[in-house]
């Protein structure tokens, strides 16, 4: 059965949550910008890192006070071409925007350009980053680690965060090649997703601490927080589909996200320090590259599109119609929900109902009815 949805423009989604970020102390630019990278994700249907996380990732951390409303974005070492700096526990979008803009900068003077960020926090979808090098004619790269949830294989304890290894590339057709991913076969926010939704995760996404599949997403969600759940990684649990790849490769986004920074990692990440909620003192890292430095940006864009094209007219399987590539689904659910908005279920939509409450902001009540 198809859930029902209400969907509510875009325009009004995002500047509720520019307001209630707002009500929270986050200077006016830098809530833009948090809102900017949350509707984005609605827009290309990544609903898991989308305004659902308004609430519980941003407002309640703010409220706890583990996460700073005013982003103090200090510059660590500025080299010609790399760059680290320190989020003091910031807003993560914000953050990460500016990291991904001097690493841009950079390449555009030297052909490359990397910046390293520790003590941040989440940014929300990586893809926005990639996607700031791509539209500027760049390869933008981006990774982060997060709250323990991977298990290594062969074990049982969330150790690596979902820590997504994320690509953008400039091509000739109407969309970009955007590939965001997590390391996980799945990530916490699409187990966010299927609690509120009532859904069963399948089987395979989460193994118990006996190395058994689970599927309860409610259940899982509390077992993950008490260290009694892991996310399998990519190929797997085992090393019969490649798992050890996927676990290989979140090894890599967690050394790249802590090691290049002298940042926090694996259980430092976990957000409770002698039982009390602390911040989740994150690492990222931005890669820019400036096509132009290598080949004609025509050329690069042209053989691209051409590479991504002949993969999606090649044989097909029995009774498939249609062979994506990355960030073909992105751009396609763009045009579905453009003149749609966000789609809302019930509990979103109480959710929001009550924040606008609690915040006064009493006038986008009736959009949440």
């Amino acid at each position: 059965m198809t859930e029902e949805v209400k969907w509510i423009p875009f325009d009004v989604v995002e500047k509720f949550m520019i307001d209630v970020l707002a009500v929270c102390g986050v200077p006016q630019t830098d809530a833009e910008i948090c809102a900017d990278v949350l509707i984005t994700a609605d827009k290309y249907g990544i609903d898991s890192h989308g305004s659902n996380r308004l609430k519980p990732i941003y407002y309640d951390r703010i409220k706890e006070g583990i996460l700073n409303p005013v982003t103090h974005f200090e510059v660590v070492r500025d080299g010609l071409a790399t760059a680290v700096i320190d989020g003091h526990n910031g807003m993560g979008h914000v953050i990460a925007k500016k990291a991904m803009q001097m690493a841009i900068d950079k390449a555009s003077t030297f052909g490359m350009g990397m910046v390293a960020v520790r003590n941040s926090t989440h940014y929300g979808i990586a893809g926005y980053y990639a996607l700031m090098a791509a539209k500027n004619n760049m390869i933008g790269i981006t990774g982060t680690n997060a709250r323990p949830s991977i298990a290594p294989t062969f074990g049982v304890e969330n150790m690596l965060g979902t820590n997504p290894l994320t690509f953008g590339m400039p091509s000739d057709e109407d969309f970009p090649f955007l590939l965001d991913c997590a390391t996980s076969i799945t990530q916490r926010g699409k187990i966010e997703l299927y609690a509120r939704q009532g859904k069963a995760c399948p089987e395979g996404w989460v193994i118990d601490e006996n190395g058994n599949a689970t599927t309860d997403a409610t259940r899982i969600l509390d077992d993950l927080n008490k260290g009694k759940a892991a996310l399998s990684p990519l190929g797997g649990i085992g090393e019969d589909l490649g798992g050890y790849k996927g676990y290989g490769y979140a090894t890599v986004v967690e050394i790249l996200s802590a090691a290049l920074q002298n940042g926090a990692f694996l259980k430092m990440l976990l957000g409770i320090e002698n039982g009390k909620k602390v911040p989740y003192p994150l690492g990222h890292f931005f890669i820019a590259i400036d096509v132009k430095a290598f080949v004609d940006v025509d050329d690069f864009k042209k053989t691209t599109g051409d590479i991504l094209r002949t993969l999606r007219n090649s044989k097909k399987m029995p009774g498939q119609k249609r062979i994506y590539t990355a960030g073909e689904k992105e751009y396609e659910t763009w045009m579905y929900r453009k003149n749609k908005g966000v789609p809302f279920n019930k509990q979103l939509l109480n959710e929001f109902y009550n924040l606008a409450v609690e915040t006064q902001l009493t006038q986008y009540g009736k959009y949440f009815k």
